[in-house]
């Protein structure tokens, strides 16, 4: 049994003992302050910036540094969680759409994965939207790799503008604003939106402090409900959605806002 699993199965055991309760978080907060491997949560909150506030408590706050820049570097082939957003992807291409925004993209570690598992059509206009370390990193593995006319890299959501896909895997989470109150700024809103890899509670909505090794980061949880509609007022409808199975989020203290699995979603715009 690892120290995540002792540290839930000890509040458990002493749920109604508050001392036992504290001394428990007491210790599970020093692990969670040194970890540099797992993926952690700690704390609940009601806002975004509250949450952001407490991660810059625990240390380094947010992604944009060079060593979380550069922490996905070993993670750039296909994984079991990635297949439900690849068939999209390929159905996408299919339909005739060439233009990607990669919302959190990291240093294009998708499109590095993917590339080698469904045909990317020599035409794919694919554009990476991160914090600036990310860019500055991901511009730079591109031109190593001779990728640059089909991958491109940008700071500023925005831009992703006119693009007729937007895929966004395991990063709405970290986003200050939900995914539709971006796109209502947009001119041109993408055709198709594939998303993966995100932290959906059955019926609410909250926000937690995620400890991924290099850094803290305020970390949402949203309702399928909430993200949907969303969305919906912008004239989306659901098409498909899949279970992440294996990605978890275990909070202590929280069994009942813990997720045994996240979820992934697929909308076009009607």
């Amino acid at each position: 049994m690892n120290f995540l699993q002792r540290i839930h199965t000890t509040i458990d055991r002493g749920a109604s003992a508050p001392g036992v309760r504290r001394l428990v978080l007491s210790s599970y907060r020093k692990e969670f302050v040194r970890n540099r491997e797992k993926d952690l949560f700690c704390d609940v909150f009601d806002t975004f910036e509250s949450a952001a506030t407490r991660a810059a408590t625990y240390g380094v706050a947010g992604y944009d540094n060079e060593a979380s820049a550069g922490m996905y570097l070993t993670h750039m082939s296909a994984e079991a969680h990635d297949y439900p957003a690849m068939f999209w992807l390929e159905k996408s291409f299919e339909a005739g759409m060439r233009s990607v925004l990669d919302l959190g993209g990291s240093v294009g570690i998708k499109f590095y994965a993917f590339q080698t598992a469904i045909p990317l059509p020599p035409d794919t206009d694919w554009t990476v939207v991160d914090v600036p370390a990310a860019v500055i990193k991901g511009a730079a593995i591109a031109a190593e790799r001779g990728v640059v006319p089909l991958l491109h890299f940008n700071d500023q959501i925005s831009s992703g503008d006119g693009s007729e896909i937007l895929f966004a895997s395991g990063s709405l989470q970290y986003l200050p604003q939900t995914l539709g109150t971006y796109l209502r700024r947009w001119t041109r809103l993408p055709r198709r939106v594939i998303i993966n890899i995100t932290p959906i509670h059955p019926d609410t909505e909250f926000f937690t402090v995620n400890s991924i090794g290099t850094a803290f980061c305020a970390y949402r949880v949203q309702t399928q409900a909430g993200l949907v509609s969303g969305l919906a007022g912008l004239g989306y409808e659901l098409k498909d959605t899949w279970a992440n199975l294996g990605k978890r989020l275990d909070l202590p203290l929280h069994p009942e806002l813990s997720l045994d699995h996240y979820r992934g979603f697929c909308l076009d715009r009607r």
